[in-house]
C-alpha cells in the first residue's frame, strides 16, 4: 500500500477496486483502531472455512467469493462495529441476526469489546460457500 487510504464515514477505508489478496490485505491494514483486529479474524477465518474462496474489494468493501458462482460474505466499517453481511443469509442454519431490505440478505455486527464465535463464524462461512453467490 503505497499511500495511506482515507476514511470515509464510520472509518471505512477507500480502497480501489481490485482483484485478489492485495487489495483485501490494503483494506484490513486500513481499518481504524479495533476494527482491524476483526477484518484480520474475519479474514483468517473466510480463508480456513472456504480455502478455495477468491477475495476482491468494490464499493470499498471486501468481498469473498468462489470461482464461477459469485459473491458469498462481506464486511464493511461503521461508526461503532464492523457489519459482516451474508448475501443468502436467510437460508443459513442459525440464520445470522440482523434483518436487510433484501430478503435473502442477512447480518452479523461486530462490536467493540465482541467477543467472536470463531466456531459459528466458521459455520456461517462454509453454509454461505455452499449457496448460490451474489454477481457482483
Amino acid at each position: 500500500m503505497s499511500e495511506i487510504p482515507r476514511l470515509l464515514s464510520g472509518g471505512n477505508p477507500q480502497i480501489a477496486k481490485g482483484y485478489g489478496e492485495g487489495p483485501v490485505r490494503d483494506y484490513i491494514a486500513a481499518m481504524p483502531d479495533w476494527k482491524r483486529a476483526v477484518g484480520e479474524a474475519l479474514d483468517r477465518l473466510i480463508v480456513e472455512a472456504v480455502p478455495q474462496a477468491t477475495k476482491a474489494v468494490k464499493w470499498n468493501t471486501p468481498l469473498y467469493g468462489l470461482e464461477g458462482q459469485g459473491w458469498f460474505t462481506s464486511f464493511h466499517c461503521f461508526d461503532r462495529y464492523v457489519k459482516l453481511a451474508f448475501f443468502q443469509g436467510a437460508s443459513m442454519d442459525p440464520v445470522p441476526p440482523v434483518a436487510s431490505k433484501q430478503a435473502a440478505v442477512r447480518y452479523f455486527h461486530i462490536h467493540e469489546g465482541d467477543t467472536l464465535d470463531e466456531a459459528l463464524l466458521t459455520r456461517w462461512f462454509q453454509q454461505a460457500a455452499a449457496l448460490p453467490g451474489e454477481k457482483m
